[in-house]
């Protein structure tokens, strides 16, 4: 995204803030590709046949949005942190919508991994990562919001750094523990 384009998103981030709801309608034109490219990498990790499309991840998400009685954005990093938990619990409820409580099957599955950072072939139940991500927030909440912020939100070191507030390599650090630990969760072993 343009250094141009970023302001813009950013300053429609801040009307919406002052209870203008048509920012949202002139900030989602900006976004929507970006959203439809994060969705379309989660998506394309999951089982064959999945019935979630990019689409309609990202249209519910923006349903989601409409309902949000509160914005309190800060940047457009800021707003793809918070895009990415949304996407996270509609990934998860069409997990448990679809009948994958129990483990195997029908599973919804995901990689573990950021973008293009780690060629893994290894890939869990959406809702085995969502309970193994709940339970590193009881143990270490930064973690949990890092791997949400790296995985879900599909941002860069440096954006998590960004909404985090710490430095780069403490993030990358971080990350690197969070991800290990996640892996012993689901029963694989860090890469």
């Amino acid at each position: 995204m343009a250094i141009a384009e970023d302001t813009t998103v950013t300053d429609l981030l801040l009307n919406w803030n002052s209870d203008n709801k048509a920012a949202l309608d002139r900030l989602m034109p900006l976004v929507a590709e970006e959203l439809r490219r994060r969705a379309q990498r989660y998506l394309d990790q999951e089982r064959p046949g999945h019935t979630l499309q990019p689409t309609a991840l990202v249209n519910e998400l923006y349903m989601r949005l409409l309902d949000r009685r509160q914005a309190d954005w800060k940047s457009r990093a800021h707003f793809f942190a918070f895009a990415a938990r949304v996407m996270r619990r509609i990934l998860v409820d069409h997990a448990r919508a679809r009948g994958t409580a129990k483990r195997g099957g029908d599973a919804l599955a995901v990689t573990l991994s950021a973008a293009d950072e780690m060629a893994s072939e290894r890939t869990v139940d959406m809702i085995a990562l969502d309970e193994a991500l709940e339970k590193l927030a009881r143990l270490d909440e930064e973690q949990a919001r890092i791997v949400e912020l790296r995985f879900f939100g599909g941002l860069s070191v440096e954006e998590t750094a960004a909404v985090i507030g710490c430095a780069e390599a403490t993030i990358a650090r971080r990350w690197a523990s969070a991800r290990a630990w996640l892996f012993g969760q689901l029963g694989g072993s860090p890469a």
